[in-house]
């Protein structure tokens, strides 16, 4: 006997009636037409695309653990009533959006750190990146205009000895950092990374700030690197709209986001290798150019060290390099923030952390030393830069362009365009990702925490995308002080993020340590150590310190007039926006919340460890795999 219709099955009480196509059907010939069929193909596949918008939050009739929420109430000892509200039993348990804690503290505000913590553990975010990924993001991610156009800016104000002085103890500092930031995000791979760390092992305001100010930071960034982008594309037709290449560069970010973690993933491995090869292709160009192996030129090796010189303005000059080298190497943390969406960072993280060193040396110190060497700080061009978008004043270009006339300058400005899309697309991934933590841990408005059923923060992505509208004044008459404006939110953001790093490093260990744990049981130690971030910690501050002293007492021309007030005001805000923002986000935090610092007695050190319960298994299977690596590959491995 056919059937036609669903067989209703009822499992457990609930009531599935299953489509045709099912492996549970029993269905008899269908009657329907080849026309009616193709259409419900199609609204079928529409329908699959549309329901992966929807709301993944593991609670509710469609969520993976079904089922209705319940309210129940906790009293501890010494707290008020705890209002729970969360999934019913059927859910999983560790659902972070569908589990919201209220308290009442003795009649106040409090802000409940636990539930932060198991919030940005758990959460929803896809895990689709591979180690490959991470190891292209960690080399070459961030290269973009800040080292191919502001280096520039540094040259012309510093001199070619300052620019180098600057980024070996930047990259110093950097080395040490994203160490310790290695050894946070392998041990809790959660969302958020940078302020959740704060928020856990420092102060919940301080978290709160420095998550904003990582947001910030990189939401303006986006903006100003499709400016960037739209003035790159003056060098060849400078009569053309810029509106027009605005509308490409962020239509092509939006969408590469809209593809998920995966899509940047890809995007960024591709990117990656056209940035480190055009980079390394450089190198190997500077050398022949410095050495005489042009038609056109002769031998110059370090003339221009002598003849204008090898530092200008002296040691304000050396201080005024640093912000710009800080600019430079942004983004070199975005590997921690990925970390999670990696499928295994214990095993792919710490390959992606130690390429930093090489990064560091090669991409920064040797590219900037052949560009030191092959174009005077007195450069016309350089001076002559519109703003530090301006990538006719990018002393690559111009280091290629005294090889004579070839296409090289060209392909070098087509390297920045690739860089700006490169660079646009992490600050979405990086803005996207903090906001959508901060909703998580109730420091942001809660709709910024919606993900999707493909692991998309969907409601973030698109808020931090529509910053890059801002994009279009490129085309108004102030378009300089726009750029200027936005650089000065964004400029030393990275110095406390840095900063907040290191500390949050040190006081994993004192917590580490109180508890009696092994630091064997970690699956990634800094290689600097406590010290190194110490270290860090220091340089961070330094570079505040030296960045406050330029704001207050500006690099000044000789032809230059006496400054009034008003000018020296909007100079130190330019130069150290970061300062203020941060301090407002903060003290309104601590007032509004009256938080305290975390003891170390109290910091929570488990949360959000994927190893937890499995960890002497996972130790044995790692101990074995190693002892089978030839001698080589363990030299290898220590290193890269």
């Amino acid at each position: 006997m056919t059937l036609d219709r669903d067989i209703e099955m009822n499992r457990l009480g609930l009531t599935t009636s299953l489509a045709e196509g099912s492996s549970y059907s029993a269905r008899g010939p269908s009657r329907t037409s080849g026309a009616d069929r193709s259409r419900e193909v199609v609204k079928g596949a529409l329908g699959r695309w549309v329901d992966t918008f929807r709301r993944e939050d593991g609670t509710g009739k469609d969520g993976p653990g079904g089922g209705e929420d319940i309210e129940f109430r906790v009293t501890d000892a010494d707290t008020s009533p705890v209002s729970v509200r969360g999934p019913s039993f059927g859910a999983p348990a560790a659902s972070a959006t569908g589990v919201s804690v209220v308290r009442d503290h003795q009649g106040g505000r409090y802000y409940d750190l636990r539930s932060a913590n198991n919030k940005t553990a758990s959460s929803l975010l896809s895990r689709e990146l591979k180690g490959r990924h991470l190891q292209m993001i960690a080399i070459g991610g961030s290269i973009g205009t800040g080292l191919f156009v502001a280096s520039g800016k540094a040259l012309s104000e510093g001199g070619p000895a300052s620019v180098l002085l600057a980024y070996i103890f930047v990259g110093v500092m950097l080395f040490c950092t994203v160490q310790a930031l290695g050894e946070l995000a392998v041990l809790f791979p959660v969302a958020g990374s940078f302020s959740a760390f704060s928020t856990r092992f420092l102060d919940p305001s301080w978290g709160f700030a420095m998550g904003w100010n990582y947001a910030l930071q990189w939401v303006v960034v986006l903006p100003l690197e499709i400016i960037a982008g739209a003035a790159t594309i003056s060098y060849w037709n400078p009569d053309l709209n810029k509106a027009i290449f605005v509308t490409v560069f962020l239509v092509v970010i939006v969408v590469i986001n809209l593809f998920g973690v995966k899509g940047y993933g890809e995007a960024e491995f591709v990117f990656a290798i056209i940035k480190v090869t055009a980079v390394i292709g450089f190198i190997l160009l500077g050398i022949v150019i410095n050495i005489g192996g042009t038609p056109t030129g002769g031998y110059i090796g370090g003339k221009y060290w002598k003849d204008p010189g090898a530092f200008n303005n002296g040691f304000k000059g050396l201080c005024s390099v640093f912000v710009t080298a800080a600019f430079a190497f942004a983004g070199t943390e975005l590997v921690g923030l990925a970390a999670a969406e990696t499928a295994n960072p214990r095993k792919s993280l710490p390959r992606a952390i130690k390429q930093v060193f090489w990064r560091i040396t090669l991409f920064y110190i040797v590219a900037l030393t052949l560009v030191g060497l092959l174009v005077p700080y007195n450069d016309p061009r350089l001076l002559g830069a519109t703003s530090i978008a301006d990538s006719s004043a990018s002393p690559f270009v111009i280091a290629i362009e005294s090889a004579g006339a070839t296409i090289l300058p060209s392909v070098m400005n087509g390297v920045i365009l690739v860089s700006v899309i490169s660079v646009g697309n992490s600050s979405v991934f990086g803005s996207s990702r903090t906001l959508a933590a901060l909703a998580e841990q109730g420091q942001a408005p809660k709709i910024l925490a919606y993900v999707d059923r493909n692991g998309r923060p969907l409601i973030a992505i698109l808020a931090a995308s529509s910053v890059g509208l801002l994009a279009y004044l490129s085309d108004v008459k102030a378009q300089s002080t726009v750029f200027d404006w936005l650089l000065a939110i964004s400029g030393l953001s990275t110095i406390f993020t840095w900063a907040s790093t290191c500390l949050a490093h040190i006081r994993l260990r004192q917590a580490w340590s109180h508890r009696n744990r092994s630091l064997s049981d970690m699956a990634f130690r800094a290689q600097a150590g406590v010290v190194g971030s110490w270290i860090g910690l220091g340089i961070n501050v330094l570079i505040l310190i030296a960045q406050i002293w330029v704001a207050v007492s500006p690099i000044r021309d000789a032809t230059d007039g006496p400054s009034s007030a008003a000018d020296m005001a909007e100079n130190f805000f330019l130069q150290c926006m970061a300062v203020p923002v941060v301090l407002v986000f903060y003290i309104g935090h601590k007032l509004w919340y009256k938080t305290s610092p975390a003891r170390v007695e109290d910091m929570d050190i488990d949360t959000g460890r994927r190893d937890f319960g499995r960890l002497g298994i996972i130790k044995a299977q790692e101990e074995e795999e190693r002892q089978l690596w030839p001698q080589w590959k363990r030299i290898y491995r220590s290193v890269c």
